[in-house]
């Protein structure tokens, strides 16, 4: 098992199995949001086991299309957490344990800040890729 929670504690979860990936988002909304790197968690690995009533759901205003939540109590960025897909994307910041799985792809490369500089052979794509 792969634990999870934000940063008070309200909120905790595990993942039965590792992210079937993980990559790094450069957009000015994820930076802003604090969560730049996501985890692809399968949604049948996924089980939230405390803090359902501390999850806030944050919908976005065009152009951009995909909810974020957090936690109420403390901020802390948790992905898309109560997503109904088969596969959504979590926080990284939010793991307690070791992913085992290691960034893949950069997205929205072309937003990234002048301050930020990718260090690794990850795929990079531009916007999102099609």
């Amino acid at each position: 098992m792969i634990k999870g929670s934000c940063c008070c504690g309200s909120v905790k979860f595990e993942l039965a199995s590792p992210p079937g990936m993980m990559g790094m988002c450069h957009c000015s909304r994820c930076r802003k949001a604090g969560a730049s790197a996501l985890a692809f968690v399968d949604k049948n690995a996924f089980t939230l086991l405390e803090g359902r009533e501390f999850i806030q759901r944050y919908e976005p205003e065009a152009p951009f299309k995909y909810a974020r939540t957090f936690c109420k109590k403390c901020g802390t960025s948790l992905g898309e957490i109560g997503s109904e897909s088969d596969s959504f994307p979590i926080s990284l910041n939010c793991l307690d344990d070791d992913p085992e799985v290691r960034i893949q792809f950069h997205v929205h490369v072309g937003s990234k800040p002048a301050w930020y500089e990718i260090c690794d052979n990850a795929k990079q794509f531009q916007e999102s890729p099609t």
